[in-house]
């Protein structure tokens, strides 16, 4: 019998790609027993990963409070010897976890004291005392867990070195990859954004850039992912670049390599937010090991993981005129463009795919349970 591997969250989809697509699977296929549990309509496969349902909790309040012991109820029946937690508002059942003598594992996926400091929601003077009061109370309860996953090396100084691997967000390779690529020259004047679909994110500037561009070039701009709010699909509609657009809602990974395969440019256009200037950005690594030229925010990380490359167009994210005028480039310098597309493919063959990060992923999992199942399963395999 494999080891059971419980991966837990009570905000994140059964669809998430740093959960799903990418731990679990990485987990699964290494010989480990492993379960998604979160917030999902019913017992289900997705991406190949069993996923155990938790009553779908709509609001803030009711899902950091009764869905959070949802999740924990139901992860004790499962009887994991790992749990391996997504959000910071699980860290309360942490002990609790620790109690039926499984190993707990915190993965850190965003900055939450610089998340506070830009929610809109929150007045603007209690932002600063509740990210202060978010970061102590993170890192005290932190401490139950037997280990910590950063997936950037700015959140993993935040935690003890000792108990912190970081495992980056980047693309996986030939998850991208086409039998049968089109011809970059060949592709329409398409511009491609693939992500959570927010205004911080840039949605309304693509569009306005969009429009932009001279009608005779027949510009299209292709977006993808799920909306921040219910109304934003209205408000979109109503943008000057909505007929020039095209909205697909949330995709498969088949569907954004064949997205990705047609574009001529891939968009990540997101806002000079505090908590967004140090992120490292999935989409991009995603750009790139499809091939595709990048028209990206000009942050200073940015430009120094970018820059040398050669791969990028670094734009000012709230100046649409900007975006159009690094959009127009690419159309009018196809060949040149394709060159950028190639050398951010060969990066992310060299240095920004998920090979690498899974490998670490692994070796902490080998610390946590040295005499797995999982080992007598790999001999065996390395045997045949």
């Amino acid at each position: 019998m494999s080891t059971k591997v419980a991966h837990l969250s009570s905000v994140h989809p059964a669809v998430d790609t740093r959960i799903g697509v990418k731990e679990c699977r990485t987990l699964l296929q290494a010989g480990y027993d492993v379960v998604f549990i979160c917030q999902h309509p019913t017992a289900d496969i997705v991406n190949g990963v069993r996923i155990i349902p938790v009553p779908m909790r709509r609001g803030r309040p009711s899902r950091m409070l009764l869905g959070v012991w949802d999740v924990f109820r139901i992860s004790v029946r499962e009887r994991a010897r790992v749990y391996h937690l997504h959000d910071a508002e699980l860290l309360p059942i942490a002990p609790l976890l620790r109690l039926t003598g499984a190993k707990v594992v915190y993965d850190v996926h965003e900055d939450l004291p610089r998340q506070i400091l830009s929610k809109h929601w929150l007045r603007r003077p209690l932002r600063r005392p509740l990210a202060w009061i978010a970061e102590v109370i993170e890192g005290l309860l932190a401490r139950a867990a037997t280990a910590i996953v950063a997936a950037t090396p700015q959140i993993a100084r935040r935690f003890p070195s000792d108990r912190t691997v970081i495992v980056q967000n980047f693309a996986m390779m030939e998850e991208l990859a086409l039998e049968n690529p089109t011809p970059y020259h060949r592709r329409e004047a398409m511009f491609v954004y693939i992500g959570a679909i927010s205004a911080v994110r840039g949605v309304f500037e693509m569009l306005a850039a969009i429009a932009l561009l001279p009608a005779e070039l027949s510009p299209k701009l292709v977006l993808g992912g799920l909306l921040s709010h219910d109304a934003l699909h209205q408000e979109m509609r109503r943008a000057r670049g909505w007929l020039r657009s095209e909205y697909h809602g949330w995709q498969t990974r088949q569907q954004v390599a064949h997205h990705l395969d047609a574009a001529r440019a891939g968009l990540l256009l997101i806002h000079p937010i505090r908590n967004y200037l140090e992120s490292y950005p999935l989409k991009a690594f995603e750009y790139m090991a499809a091939g595709l030229p990048l028209i990206v925010s000009d942050f200073p990380l940015w430009r120094e993981m970018f820059g040398d490359v050669g791969c990028a167009l670094f734009v000012d994210p709230l100046d649409p005129d900007a975006v159009a005028k690094a959009m127009r480039w690419v159309l009018s310098n196809p060949a040149d463009a394709e060159r950028m597309g190639a050398k951010g493919r060969a990066a992310a063959r060299a240095r920004f795919n998920w090979q690498a990060e899974a490998a670490k992923l692994l070796s902490l999992y080998d610390h946590l349970l040295p005499q797995s199942n999982v080992h007598m399963i790999t001999a065996q395999l390395g045997d045949a």
